[in-house]
């Protein structure tokens, strides 16, 4: 059974959203705090976690990038309407998708189930091999990214973006190719946020993410991911 983590202070919607969930196989466990939830998060054993940004003790975002320095478990978080700007830092701090409160309880089911899809495909055989350039190794079967054998972590949308791109190296990929190609569904968080994912992967893989080597911007046209990356790589 699928158990999630829910960190939010509203008691009664914490309510509902469990016995909707759990409907659907899902146990829903729920904190009310930022300490209480970073606890629990941190403890393991959760497939996903459900944040609101509006906690009575802590900034959720900053709640957000505590889980991901230290979690790869993913996160949506829950956002107030209109609040575009926290949903961007969101993504870039870690979050893997977010949904604006109030909320249907149905679209949040079909988006923690697209989140846990992703990591389901972790073992298809499809995606066994290790994509190597350089100094950089892309696991596609464990779905894990390592520089000089350090892992560096993304979240499910980077991981697939990162993925879509070397498996079509040296080819540029417009905006509207990479769309195609990861998101599997129409998820908004996805679809306005290219561009904020790419930086996020920057981060985590290039050596200067400011001077990119790995993955180019093409003005005008979208991304290309390099073959050659590495000064002293010999292919």
């Amino acid at each position: 059974m699928t158990r999630l983590l829910m960190i939010e202070d509203d008691h009664a919607l914490a309510e509902m959203v469990g016995t909707y969930l759990g409907r659907a196989g899902m146990t829903l466990e729920h904190r009310e705090s930022a300490e209480a939830g970073l606890a629990a998060a941190l403890e393991g054993g959760y497939d996903a976690v459900v944040l609101d940004l509006m906690l009575p003790d802590g900034d959720g975002l900053e709640l957000c990038r505590a889980i991901r320095a230290r979690s790869g478990v993913p996160i949506l978080m829950l956002t107030a309407r209109g609040d575009e700007a926290d949903r961007i830092v969101g993504l870039e701090i870690g979050a893997d998708d977010y949904l604006p409160k109030p909320f249907n309880p149905r679209e949040l089911l079909a988006r923690l189930r697209a989140i846990l899809r992703r990591r389901a495909s972790e073992g298809s055989g499809a995606q066994g091999e290790t994509l190597r350039f350089g100094r950089l190794a892309i696991d596609r079967g464990a779905r894990r990214v390592l520089v000089d054998g350090e892992e560096r972590p993304l979240t499910g949308h980077q991981f697939d973006l990162l993925c879509a791109l070397a498996e079509s190296a040296g080819r540029v990929l417009s905006r509207e190719q990479l769309m195609d190609r990861v998101r599997g569904e129409a998820l908004e968080a996805f679809d306005r946020s290219i561009d904020v994912h790419v930086s996020r992967i920057r981060a985590a893989i290039e050596d200067d993410p400011k001077r990119p080597r790995r993955i180019v911007t093409m003005r005008g046209a979208g991304y290309v991911f390099t073959r050659r990356q590495d000064e002293d790589e010999d292919t």
